[in-house]
C-alpha cells in the first residue's frame, strides 16, 4: 500500500519540476551487454529441456537466459 504521505510527496516532487539531465545520466535498468542493442526472442521447451538449462543454470549460479547464452554460443563455435 502506498502511504498518503508517499503520494503527497510524488505531488510535490512533481510540481517542483524535475531535473531532466540528472534522470538521464540515472541509467535504470538492467546493464548492457555490448554496443548493439539485444533482441528478446521467444523459445518453446519441453519440461524435460527446461528442466536441463535450469539444471546448469543453477549448477553454474547463472541466469536461465545466460545458460542459453553460452549453450548457443557453445554449438556455434
Amino acid at each position: 500500500m502506498v502511504s498518503e504521505e508517499q503520494i503527497q510527496q510524488w505531488a510535490d516532487e512533481a510540481e517542483t519540476g524535475y531535473d531532466v539531465e540528472e534522470m538521464k545520466r540515472r541509467r535504470r535498468g538492467r546493464p548492457g551487454r555490448g554496443a548493439e542493442p539485444m533482441q528478446v526472442v521467444a523459445v518453446r521447451l519441453t519440461a524435460e529441456e527446461l528442466a536441463a538449462v535450469d539444471a546448469i543454470a543453477e549448477r553454474e549460479h547463472i541466469s536461465r537466459s545466460e545458460a542459453i547464452r553460452r549453450a548457443l554460443a557453445g554449438s556455434a563455435a
